[in-house]
């Protein structure tokens, strides 16, 4: 399985001469960090650059509402994407992070040296302190112990044991409203006395970024009593006690996961892969993030165009009868396929883009707010959706598209072009999620390039 580290490609960095060297008069750029352009993100795969019909699919339209799923060609650009779905081991990294970065928080607080850096490289003092994440914490000693106990770390279970309080485990996070700033309205209209003429600006302090920086504050840890709330009269409460828990399940997608967890694991990996890569004085990729939905139906295609299925065809079964993904192939049946809940990822064959479980298993949250005319409103170029609710806005406002179906649905919703939608905090034991990261530049190659060949 995949962990979220990199492996830099064995390859030559093409530095262009900087602005110190004798450059003669000569346009040729500066020095920078190196970068190399394909560097390979282990269990992600390269999603080339392409357009697509988006909707396209054979399945009568009486069979779902049409009005949400009118295809329309979109170019989409490149990027990686994870070849399954983030899997309850993978997501317990996250959880382990934020778990000690909660306890570094908490003895630092306490007065236990070393948890907390107050002074930068320069000796200037940093308020507020930050954490030092490279501080180890040793749990069995005593000191550490009773700081976390006064902290209300630790809660006592029905076995008389202290175990971690899963409700301290916050993450939060800071992003920049890009879309605020860029609305137009956020000018002013000033006029010009001198010509007669008005002419729009934009106000120092709406055009300037700091001021438009969001802050989220989120628990992480997932709603493990999804499989019995989600399922009244059936016997889930096992699943609710060991799924995420239990290293017979690590393999397995997490589940019991909101799109704004989804959204803040995102956050996570990203800072994690960049300040390695700072770390090792390389510039930084991509932010990972949830994949636009129509980034997510044109990887699920696996480059195959106008058919239902990641597979191709039309058939759910291969010519030899086995069925092709986790879903409900008849009613009830749950096993007919292998697999009566979710099964481990990559189970079933990849499509042709080497992604798993497109179909099926667990459905999977994408980044776009769902709206039924999309579609026809959307940009052809990378087109996306997007709404930032709020606490107060109406529930409409905060659905969320999920596709690719999942391990209770019909085969209805297992189809690629089948859109629908769950709200951004709820957590369902069928919806799970993978990341994509944009690529930078066009294909793959296309960067490494020198000043001498770039066609002027």
């Amino acid at each position: 399985m995949k962990k979220l580290f990199i492996l830099l490609a064995a390859s030559t960095a093409i530095i262009m001469a900087g602005c110190g060297s004798s450059n003669k008069g000569e346009l040729v750029g500066v020095n920078d960090r190196p970068y190399f352009e394909d560097i390979d993100l282990k269990g992600m795969v390269f999603i080339n650059q392409g357009n697509y019909t988006m909707g396209a699919g054979v399945q009568n339209v009486t069979y779902g509402d049409a009005t949400t799923t009118q295809p329309r060609k979109m170019q989409i650009g490149s990027f990686f994407m994870d070849e399954t779905e983030i899997t309850n081991n993978e997501y317990r990294q996250f959880v382990a992070a934020v778990r000690d970065s909660v306890a570094r928080r908490m003895l630092g607080e306490a007065g236990i040296e070393g948890f907390l850096v107050e002074e930068d490289a320069y000796g200037e003092p940093i308020d507020p302190p930050i954490l030092n994440k490279k501080a180890k914490i040793d749990f069995k000693d005593a000191d550490v112990r009773q700081a976390l106990i006064d902290g209300g770390y630790y809660i006592i279970d029905i076995n008389h044991r202290r175990v971690m309080d899963v409700s301290k485990l916050n993450y939060e996070y800071y992003y920049i409203d890009y879309d605020n700033i860029s609305k137009k309205e956020n000018g002013v209209t000033t006029k010009n006395e001198h010509r007669g003429t008005s002419f729009a600006v934009r106000p120092k302090g709406l055009n300037s970024r700091s001021n438009q920086i969001q802050r989220e504050y989120i628990n992480i840890y997932p709603d493990t009593l999804c499989w019995v709330h989600d399922y009244a009269y059936s016997m889930n409460e096992d699943f609710t006690r060991s799924y995420f828990s239990s290293p017979a399940y690590d393999n397995y997608p997490v589940v019991g996961v909101s799109w704004r967890q989804a959204k803040a694991f995102c956050v996570w990996r990203s800072n994690m892969l960049n300040q390695y890569l700072e770390s090792i004085d390389y510039s930084q990729l991509n932010d990972f993030r949830l994949p636009t939905e129509s980034e997510w139906e044109f990887a699920a295609r696996g480059g195959i165009a106008s058919q239902s299925y990641p597979w191709g065809g039309p058939y759910v079964r291969n010519p030899n009868g086995c069925f092709l993904a986790n879903y409900e192939p008849l009613k009830g049946a749950y096993d007919d396929d292998g697999g009566v809940k979710t099964l481990m990822v990559g189970h079933y064959a990849p499509n042709d883009y080497g992604l798993y479980d497109m179909a099926g298993n667990v459905s999977e949250w994408c980044l776009d707010a769902f709206n039924e005319s999309t579609y026809q409103v959307a940009n052809a170029q990378t087109p996306y959706y997007n709404y930032n609710a709020k606490d107060d806005d109406p529930l409409a406002m905060k659905r969320k598209v999920v596709r690719g179906g999942s391990w209770k649905d019909q085969k209805y919703f297992i189809q690629v072009q089948t859109r629908t939608y769950e709200f951004m905090d709820t957590a369902k034991c069928y919806i799970g999620f993978r990341c994509v990261q944009p690529y930078l530049g066009r294909v793959k190659g296309d960067n490494l390039r020198t000043a001498s060949n770039v066609a002027r």
